[in-house]
């Protein structure tokens, strides 16, 4: 019996089943946990299905979070989805279950979880949802579940454009289509930005340092957050921007939030940045990774071995 059906197995196996994901969630993040929950619930309608974390406003269209109390995990399964690192998972209740499930597309640095099914080479987490569904044959799809996968699969590989999309990244994207929903909807639907961000875009772009090496980094502070009447879930549309100019190699975007601390969502082309996340109480992909700046001097060694890395890649690459 393979991992996918051993998940299966327990899925069948527990009453309730309450479905984690990670803290600022992304399209990914959310469509993986909705997704799996509505499988789960068209396939065995008599059990209990929670999925528990914020709510964020900007995911409303893709689905809302359900309540959980304590006791609900008495007898609980737990499934987390699409998060590398305990520190990260969003509400701390994960551990009150009954059996924990892992199933994550991130290097596997913190194993946690009585049964747990990584693969770093997936584009998403939500293309392995895909996959436990077509290796259990009792398992069903909804058309609203497939919109939720697909949504995930398209928010993490950039459209289709990262390099983490493989051949089956594809086919799967392929048979998700065959269900009744808009492909384009979705799409334009996770494309589009409010007046606000588009403000924020701009004043990335405007405020971007970009060293000789290609190395690129920009602050956000709460002032800045606050003047454009943004919250920390709206700024991660602005991820992406330094990559569109050619001259970026690797990037930081310094968010801070409430507390003062910064967090920093790291992103390259070329070279690898999660070692130098995991320096900085975080993790992630080689290409895309998140970490932490508790101040303005670990603002600047952050930038500075950015740089390095950048300048190191290049070396080694001509």
């Amino acid at each position: 019996m393979n991992v996918k059906q051993q998940i299966n197995e327990k899925i069948k196996e527990f009453p309730t089943i309450i479905i984690h994901r990670h803290q600022s969630p992304d399209p990914d993040a959310v469509g993986s946990q909705l997704g799996l929950a509505s499988i789960i619930k068209a396939s065995y309608p008599d059990k209990k299905v929670l999925t528990v974390g914020k709510q964020y406003q900007g995911f409303d269209w893709l689905g809302k979070v359900t309540e959980a109390s304590d006791d609900d995990y008495q007898n609980a399964l737990v499934i987390v989805v699409d998060t590398a690192n305990q520190p990260r998972v969003d509400d701390n209740r994960y551990t009150k279950g009954k059996y924990l499930i892992k199933i994550d597309h991130h290097p596997n640095d913190d194993q946690f979880g009585d049964l747990m099914w990584v693969e770093p080479e997936a584009s998403s987490t939500s293309e392995l949802i895909y996959d436990l569904f077509a290796a259990n044959n009792d398992l069903k799809m909804p058309d609203n579940a497939a919109r939720l996968l697909y949504a995930g699969i398209i928010g993490d590989t950039g459209r289709f454009k990262y390099s983490s999309t493989s051949s089956h990244t594809f086919e799967v994207a392929s048979k998700l289509d065959e269900y009744h929903f808009s492909i384009t909807d979705v799409a334009q639907t996770e494309d589009a930005i409010d007046v606000a961000q588009a403000r924020l875009a701009a004043y990335v772009y405007e405020h971007l340092t970009i060293d000789e090496n290609g190395a690129a980094y920009v602050i956000l502070t709460n002032e800045v957050i606050k003047d454009l009447k943004l919250g920390d879930d709206s700024t991660s549309s602005v991820v992406p921007l330094p990559g569109n100019i050619g001259e970026v190699v690797a990037w930081a975007i310094f968010v801070q939030q409430k507390e003062g601390n910064y967090r920093i969502r790291l992103r390259s082309k070329g070279p690898s940045i999660n070692e130098l996340a995991k320096e900085h109480d975080g993790g992630g992909h080689a290409l895309a990774s998140g970490a932490k700046a508790s101040d303005d001097d670990e603002i600047k060694q952050v930038v500075q071995q950015l740089s390095e890395v950048v300048k190191q890649y290049k070396k080694e690459n001509n």
